[in-house]
């Protein structure tokens, strides 16, 4: 057998095995796309936590920096999780192009405020991604999306705290808030947690 005819007889192994990968996904080319759609969204809230973070720094405000990059680490991580269960449920990953972050804020309490906002659009995904889950019938991907309900729910509730404290103290105090997180991240982060 001429190598031509190898190349051929390969080439064709690999379109019958793509073909039967797509045949036999476990969950279905519209959950696939919503979920890709979803680690794009993922990416984004890490690019836009990095944004913050970085800004805080630049303010040297080395807390609000810190707990900024620790959020924008978590939602890389929130990323991959969703890229592995694709990988693992045979569907393929195709990550979406990511618009750039907002970088510029003129106040503490407005990068804080927009983060919020963010969570809660965060979480309208989910609960859309969840919704389309029990349409489908899909309960392997309600069960794996149960996880990020439950994640969605202790981000937006520490990111509204986050916020309280920074409308207490105000522009012109945030040492307080530096304060704060420094004392909250050594006594209520166990490994594993948000501070």
């Amino acid at each position: 057998m001429g190598w031509g005819k190898v190349s051929s007889l390969i080439a064709n192994i690999r379109k019958k095995t793509t073909y039967l990968r797509e045949d036999f996904m476990l969950i279905s080319k519209k959950m696939s796309q919503a979920i890709n759609e979803q680690i794009g969204n993922e990416f984004n809230a890490q690019l836009q936590y990095v944004a913050i973070a970085s800004h805080f720094d630049r303010e040297s405000l080395p807390q609000l920096a810190s707990f900024f990059y620790k959020q924008a680490d978590e939602e890389r991580q929130h990323g991959m999780k969703f890229v592995k269960y694709l990988v693992d449920t045979d569907a393929t990953v195709h990550i979406p192009q990511i618009p750039a972050p907002k970088a510029d804020f003129n106040k503490a309490e407005e990068a804080v405020q927009h983060s919020l906002d963010h969570e809660k659009k965060v979480t309208e995904q989910i609960n859309n991604l969840v919704a389309l889950a029990v349409e489908e019938k899909d309960y392997t991907t309600q069960t794996f999306l149960n996880w990020f309900v439950s994640e969605q729910l202790e981000e937006v509730s520490t990111m509204e705290g986050l916020l309280r404290v920074v409308q207490r103290a105000g522009e012109e105090n945030l040492l307080y808030v530096e304060t704060y997180l420094a004392g909250h991240n050594s006594t209520h982060s166990p490994q594993g947690q948000q501070p």
